[in-house]
């Protein structure tokens, strides 16, 4: 037993001044082959294969393609442009999508108002001007740096999710 861990540390020793009297370019070439390698080898064992239950819901979602698209409102450029630019001002601090924070959920306020353009442009004004007393005490701070057109597209995307 000691003689055979013996010969394998001889063994590890010869690799080992085999691989450092290599020139650091050679030992460059198998450090990247190695990684390669590894690499192809993470990516086969991780799958690629579906399990049953994708399969049933990529088979639904394949089968009902015109009834997805219409309820995929993430597509819609209102809902894009909306979302991007409440994800670049300070909205989320009191707002979520479907619960009241400090202010009310988006969901609700979709579900208060009825999508017209009378109601965009006045829900535009107040994200602008702040307001107060329509969903409680606390008031909603103004956004005056917010051009009109910016805050229509808000509440474009905050109409659109409305049940």
């Amino acid at each position: 037993m000691i003689l055979r861990a013996q010969e394998a540390m001889k063994l590890s020793t010869k690799k080992f001044l085999v691989y450092n009297s290599l020139s650091s370019t050679i030992q460059s070439i198998i450090m990247k082959k190695i990684f390669v390698l590894l690499t192809i080898t993470a990516a086969v064992a991780c799958g690629g294969e579906k399990t049953k239950t994708e399969e049933k819901t990529a088979a639904k979602e394949a089968a009902t393609p015109a009834a997805t698209a219409a309820n995929d409102i993430s597509a819609n450029p209102d809902y894009q442009k909306g979302l991007e630019l409440i994800g670049k001002s300070d909205c989320l601090t009191c707002h979520k999508v479907s619960e009241k924070l400090i202010g009310p959920a988006y969901k609700d306020v979709a579900a208060k108002y009825e999508n017209t353009p009378e109601n965009i442009k006045m829900l535009a004004g107040k994200i602008i001007k702040g307001g107060q007393g329509v969903w409680g005490a606390v008031p909603m701070t103004a956004h005056p740096q917010l051009s009109e057109a910016d805050a229509e597209q808000m509440v474009k995307y905050i109409m659109l999710l409305k049940k």
